[in-house]
């Protein structure tokens, strides 16, 4: 099934959720802080992936093992498209279908199957092939791709605050991107591919938060954490993308907090 058309229709945006933003609020008490510095820029992995795709759990159990890599922010978006053959995901997102066919629009297979992941925004490889994945993530640290904004979060009370250090060098335009994710999921699927198994997923992406626009300046952000604690979320990640949610583009920079 992984190279099965996918019924989906690209709208111009993702059906993520959207937040207020802040720029320039004044300094709280951190309760917690995470620095991504030039030097030790993390590589982002998206997987998509689904309970009802027999090939997906090899490529789960891969990302569980990427996730435990402290030089890379592996995700699990779920997509719905194939929760009419039988079952339906229990942690799919419409919008990560959407974000799938988005990256796809941009590449010139225009590819779109599970297991699939998409390395830093555009690298894309099967996410079972442990080797073509670990080819992408060499790629992405290859000379010239490096991420090129520091990110510094901190909780600050209710609300969690996001520092963008200036681009040295002129940058396009960016989203920058609230992900609140649960670190573990295990679901008893009851049907369809896998019916009967138990699955185990890392760090499930639960929702999406535009935060700002990024265009190389030095920018402070905030997002109450209300807006974050959503299904069983735990950690956040914050990204900031080249492009427009149906348009993205490379990742310039990411880093993760806990939100308990």
């Amino acid at each position: 099934m992984s190279q099965q058309p996918v019924l989906i229709a690209l709208v111009a945006s993702l059906a993520f959720s959207g937040a207020a933003f802040a720029q320039g609020a004044g300094p709280g008490p951190a309760t917690e802080t995470s620095q991504s510095t030039a030097g030790t820029q993390k590589v982002v992995v998206e997987l998509f992936t689904s309970q009802g795709c027999a090939s997906c759990p090899p490529a789960d159990t891969l990302l569980s093992e990427l996730a435990k890599d402290p030089h890379v922010i592996a995700l699990t978006l779920a997509v719905d498209y194939w929760d009419y053959i039988g079952w339906k995901d229990t942690l799919a997102l419409h919008g990560h279908s959407l974000r799938q066919r988005a990256y796809a629009a941009q590449r010139p297979d225009r590819k779109v199957f599970t297991p699939q992941v998409v390395v830093d925004g555009v690298r894309a490889a099967k996410g079972s092939d442990k080797a073509a994945v670990q080819r992408a993530l060499l790629s992405a640290r290859g000379p010239g791709a490096e991420h090129k904004v520091p990110i510094k979060l901190e909780r600050e009370g209710d609300a969690l605050s996001v520092e963008l250090a200036p681009a040295n060098e002129p940058v396009p335009e960016a989203s920058v991107w609230a992900c609140p994710f649960s670190r573990s999921e295990t679901v008893a699927i009851g049907r369809g591919e896998n019916g009967g198994r138990k699955a185990t997923y890392s760090n499930v992406v639960r929702g999406w938060v535009r935060m700002g626009t990024w265009d190389g300046q030095a920018l402070r952000l905030t997002v109450p954490l209300a807006e974050l604690k959503r299904d069983d979320a735990d950690m956040v990640a914050v990204l900031v993308q080249v492009g427009s949610s149906a348009q993205p583009g490379r990742i310039l920079g990411a880093a993760t907090l806990p939100l308990n």
